[in-house]
C-alpha cells in the first residue's frame, strides 16, 4: 500500500498555519516530500477569509481585534471561517497522482471521502451531498452571508441534512492543496459579530438560516468528542478514503524555514490580508 506522510502540528499562529500548508505544497512540487495529510489547530482562535473576499467590506476588523482573534486570508477560495473549537485538516498531493481525477470537483470528492469515513468513525450518520440536481441545490441553498458553512458546495459533508465540514481547494505548481474545518463546537454569535451586515434584521435572518444549515460534531454526537479523538478518527478516515497508509512524521527543516519566511513576508502582512 502506498505510504503518505501524516503530520499533526502544534497550535500555530494564523500566518504560520497558512504558511506551513504552502511550504508543504512547494516542497511536494519539488519532489522533496511525499503526499501529506496534516491536522492542526490555531492560537489564537482565528477568522480566516477566502482568497477572493473583500476584507474591509465584509469583515468587522475592529471586532476581530477587540475579541483578541487572529485574522488571515487563505490561498484558497470560499468564505469566512472561525477557527476556534475545531480540527483543521490539509491534504497536499500532486495533480498527477493516479488517485486524483483532473477535475476539481471530482478530486474534491476523492479527498472528501476521508472526511466521510472520519465522521463515520465517530459514529455519525454522515453523507456526501452531490448538488447535481436542481432539487438538491434548492434544498441546500442559502441567502448567502460572508460566512462559510452557510450552504454545502459540491460533495460537501452533511449530518442530519446539515453541513458539518467546510473545505476549499487551490492548485499551484501542479499540486492540489485542499484544507478545511471539522467543527467540534461553534460560537455562532461570535462568528456573526465579526461580519458586516446591512442591518441587524438581516444579520438575525442570516444567523437563523445559518443555524438551520450548519451543525457541529458535538451537536449531533451522542457523547462529547475530544480533539484527540477527532484526530484519531479522521486520520483513520483519510487512510481508508484515500486507500493509503499514513506514516506519522514531522515537517522538514526546509519546510519550517520556508514557512517562517512565508509567514513573515505574506500571511502576516496587511498587503496580503487586506489586499481586497
Amino acid at each position: 500500500m502506498e505510504q503518505w506522510r501524516y503530520i499533526v502540528t502544534d497550535a500555530m499562529s494564523p500566518a504560520m498555519n497558512m504558511a506551513v500548508d504552502e511550504a508543504i505544497l512547494q516542497m511536494h512540487s519539488e519532489g522533496k516530500v511525499p503526499p501529506t495529510v496534516r491536522f492542526y489547530t490555531w492560537d489564537p482562535a482565528t477568522l480566516s477569509i477566502g482568497y477572493f473576499q473583500k476584507a474591509m467590506k465584509e469583515i468587522n476588523l475592529e471586532e476581530v481585534k477587540r475579541q483578541g482573534l487572529g485574522f488571515v486570508r487563505r490561498a484558497t477560495g470560499g468564505r469566512a471561517v472561525l477557527h476556534d473549537q475545531e480540527l483543521t485538516y490539509s491534504v497536499i498531493v500532486s495533480e498527477e497522482h493516479p488517485r486524483m481525477p483532473s477535475g476539481v470537483t471530482e478530486a474534491y470528492k476523492i479527498i472528501s471521502l476521508g472526511l466521510l469515513h472520519g465522521f463515520q468513525n465517530l459514529g455519525l450518520e454522515a453523507e456526501m451531498v452531490s448538488l447535481a440536481s436542481e432539487e438538491e441545490k434548492e434544498k441546500y441553498s442559502s441567502p448567502g452571508s460572508s460566512a462559510c458553512f452557510d450552504s454545502p458546495s459540491w460533495y460537501e459533508l452533511v449530518v442530519e441534512g446539515k453541513k458539518v465540514a467546510g473545505s476549499a481547494q487551490t492548485r499551484q505548481k501542479g499540486v492540489i492543496l485542499q484544507h478545511g474545518s471539522i467543527l467540534l463546537d461553534m460560537d455562532v454569535e461570535l462568528l456573526f459579530s465579526l461580519l458586516h451586515f446591512p442591518s441587524d434584521r438581516v444579520k438575525q435572518r442570516m444567523m437563523d438560516s445559518f443555524r438551520q444549515k450548519a451543525v457541529t460534531v458535538n451537536e449531533v454526537s451522542p457523547r462529547p468528542v475530544s480533539l484527540q479523538e477527532a484526530i484519531e478518527a479522521f486520520s483513520k478516515g483519510f487512510a481508508t478514503g484515500l486507500e493509503v497508509e499514513l506514516v506519522p512524521s514531522t515537517l522538514t527543516d526546509e519546510e519550517m524555514a520556508l514557512a517562517e519566511e512565508l509567514a513573515k513576508t505574506r500571511y502576516g502582512t496587511d498587503e496580503w490580508n487586506l489586499r481586497r
